[in-house]
């Protein structure tokens, strides 16, 4: 039997490929009739406006835009070095392989965004830049012409020039840092296989042992004039986030013990010191301690800290004597969790940025106090890289809803500072499209429990109107939806569209209680909460109630899973990357620990029924809602097979269902022409089943099309 089956698919791939060459044969035969005949060409179709004659936001325009990340501010605080990544494509040939490139970039602090300079270009993708202590040089990570993968220490001169390779570790480096004398770099990396493991790979005689054989991460010293390495740590442990004492007589770093996501939150501090090697752990004790910041005078260290590991525990700001001692938090009476620390120069205070509600503020936390007060009132989300040596300027990433992150700064001199200033504008072609606004909405959930959410209008929205509506929850389930630019939601609104993206009971920024308000009810209040933002929305007159569709990714997959078996009210769902069978994810995934917390700590075969009640296969039966769903198939954070079990399920029942694999794609999409594919698949789905054809973008692929065509091909060669 299993020999015919595989004959039977290999007759199928056959016939699938003769259809496709044959399609494209009657085509370029067609084509080249048309051309004998004389026929032009057709001309472009003109870009799609708004009323205003702005453009609007289609899938090709989203692929333009410049994600900038590693902000650098430089030791004198007159430069920023940062990366932008975009994607490359080749106009005239558009059957090129499409890529995603990062580059290094440079600007001046004061401005003007005009002064913004590249300096790297489309070879190798650069990542983590870091300024020498002068300021004269940058370090960044970058691959070699023969080997992209493997990435090596480049410099690169403030003043120009091309960069030049200063490392040739073997498999390359994760991260690297100047010594406070410029002498050295720190670097960190990771074990490479032994030559016995080597050859065995090249016998294809390499059977793998889960959770055996281990690489790990670990710290070595580089002298740049000799080229000389020294490997600093060694052992069973994975290091990361390495960074020097001022004074450069110690390092300190954080330890987990072993690489694998499910152990990321088993952490620890620990500090070298560089003559000796010898290393001592800063803090005692079982509960997560990183990230880790030295004072200026090298006499305290700054880090962040849990109660425990697993589940939802809020981060915590502490401070420690560095030579020893215990430590004292500053955060006892922030609500909210803090994310990396910033000293100032005085060791007075402490700065770091931190979620609230839909924004990201920067928040400061006196030393000698113990106290922490916000210093920003932004209407979107600064994600602070640094303070000047002067106290009076915040550096960093800027974003909101009508604009992408920009390397941008706000002084900071009086509590509640408003006025942020774009130091880059790498987005400029942005000014000439339409861009839609969006407001953080409130509503009572079925408990009464107030929720919020970010609510996407429309291009040229009108109140008195009734608009197709898409509910959009975000992943995690601990994360949020911020007053961000988000591309997708502006493709959407571009396309007429409302989008809806609530923060659920579970989401971060009101505090740990909130976040920790889905544990054992995963499919329950958060469900409630989604569905009476929907009604809240139907109820102001926005939302067509005969238009609703809905979409999400991750633990958004997992809702929108949920929501097919709990209701009918929406005419069309697509969950991606989602969780159906709760028991046997926990087992398939890569986070069990995590996993395990939501559900009283206990695995599924000591808590079945509890694992299986919020499960959506259980309730697939009562799924009648037409389903797209897109996977990454090589997913280790939620596998194929979640996808692949609701899908059988609803072929078998006889729902109209899809179910698209990207092929090399894990959680999160890499590939640009996956990316827009996905985005147009959206476009082509929900504008079927709402009734809303797509403005921007040609329709996408799906089963109906690809059905059509083989009619089509089918009366031609008849």
């Amino acid at each position: 039997m299993s020999s015919r089956v595989g004959s039977m698919l290999h007759l199928c791939a056959f016939c699938a490929a003769f259809a496709a060459i044959s399609a494209f044969v009657t085509v370029s035969a067609r084509a080249q009739g048309d051309q004998e005949k004389g026929d032009k060409p057709a001309a472009a179709k003109p870009h799609p406006v708004s009323k205003s004659g702005k453009k609007l936001l289609g899938t090709d325009d989203i692929l333009r835009i410049k994600n900038i990340s590693g902000a650098k501010l430089s030791p004198d605080g007159a430069h920023v070095a940062f990366t932008a990544s975009t994607v490359e494509t080749n106009p005239d040939e558009p059957s090129d392989e499409w890529k995603s490139r990062t580059e290094l970039w440079i600007v001046p602090l004061a401005g003007p965004d005009t002064a913004a300079r590249q300096y790297t270009h489309p070879e190798q993708n650069v990542a983590s830049p870091t300024w020498s202590p002068d300021g004269k040089r940058i370090a960044f990570l970058r691959g070699t012409p023969d080997k992209e993968g493997e990435r090596q220490v480049w410099l690169q001169w403030l003043d120009g020039g091309d960069p030049e390779r200063v490392t040739l570790h073997k498999g390359g480096l994760s991260s690297a840092v100047f010594s406070p004398d410029a002498q050295k770099l720190l670097l960190t990396a990771t074990d490479q296989p032994s030559k016995e493991e080597d050859q065995r790979k090249k016998e294809k005689d390499d059977a793998i042992v889960v959770d055996h054989v281990l690489k790990m991460t670990h710290v070595w010293l580089y002298d740049i004039a000799s080229k000389k390495e020294t490997r600093l740590t060694e052992g069973d442990f994975t290091v990361s986030d390495v960074q020097w004492s001022p004074d450069g007589s110690h390092i300190s770093f954080t330890s987990n013990p072993t690489p694998r996501a499910d152990d990321g939150d088993l952490t620890a501090i620990w500090v070298l010191d560089v003559a000796s090697k010898q290393k001592r752990r800063l803090v005692s004790g079982d509960a997560p301690t990183h990230t880790a910041r030295w004072s200026a005078d090298s006499k305290w260290i700054a880090y962040l800290g849990n109660a425990r590991a697993g589940g939802v525990r809020k981060t915590d700001l502490y401070i420690i004597p560095a030579d020893g001692g215990s430590p004292r938090k500053l955060s006892e009476s922030f609500e909210l969790d803090a994310n990396t620390p910033f000293w100032s120069q005085d060791g007075k205070t402490i700065y770091f940025s931190s979620e609230s509600r839909e924004t990201v503020q920067i928040f400061a936390a006196g030393v000698a106090t113990g106290t922490v007060a916000p210093i920003t009132d932004l209407p979107g989300t600064f994600q602070l890289a640094d303070i000047t040596h002067d106290g009076a300027t915040a550096v960093g990433i800027y974003s909101d809803p009508q604009r992408p992150g920009e390397i941008s700064r706000i002084a900071i001199g009086a509590a509640g500072a408003k006025t942020v200033t774009r130091v880059t504008n790498l987005n400029r072609f942005l000014d000439d499209y339409a861009i839609s606004d969006t407001e953080v909405v409130k509503w009572r959930s079925k408990d009464g429990t107030q929720i919020e959410g970010v609510l996407t209008k429309p291009v040229d929205f009108d109140a008195s109107k009734k608009y197709p509506f898409l509910l959009n929850p975000h992943g995690g389930p601990t994360g949020a939806s911020l007053m961000t630019f988000g591309s997708q939601a502006q493709l959407m609104a571009a396309n007429g569209y409302l989008v809806l993206q609530p923060n659920f009971r579970g989401s971060t920024g009101r505090g740990e209680a909130f976040a920790a308000a889905n544990r054992n009810n995963w499919g329950k209040g958060d469900y409630e909460d989604c569905i009476s933002g929907v009604q809240s929305i139907v109820e102001r007159g926005w939302a067509d109630p005969d238009r609703l569709g809905a979409f999400g990714w991750s633990y958004g997959g997992y809702m929108t899973f949920w929501i097919l078996t709990q209701t009918n009210m929406f005419k069309a769902v697509s969950p991606g990357a989602g969780l159906t069978d709760l028991a046997a994810m926990y087992s398939q995934n890569d986070i069990q620990r995590y996993m395990r917390w939501f559900f009283d700590d206990k695995s599924p075969w000591d808590n079945y029924e509890l694992w299986w009640d919020h499960s959506p296969m259980k309730y697939v039966e009562q799924v009648k809602t037409p389903t797209m769903i897109l996977q990454g198939q090589v997913d280790t954070r939620v596998p194929m097979a979640q996808a692949q079990e609701f899908y059988r399920a609803l072929l078998e029942r006889g729902v109209p269902v899809e179910f698209v694999l990207y092929p090399r794609e894990n959680h999160g999409f890499t590939e640009p022409r996956h990316i827009q594919d996905r985005l147009r698949r959206y476009l082509t789905f929900f504008g079927k089943y709402l009734n809303n054809p797509s403005v921007t973008d040609p329709p996408g692929k799906s089963t109906e099309s690809k059905e059509k065509a083989a009619e089509d091909q089918d009366g031609e060669m008849n």
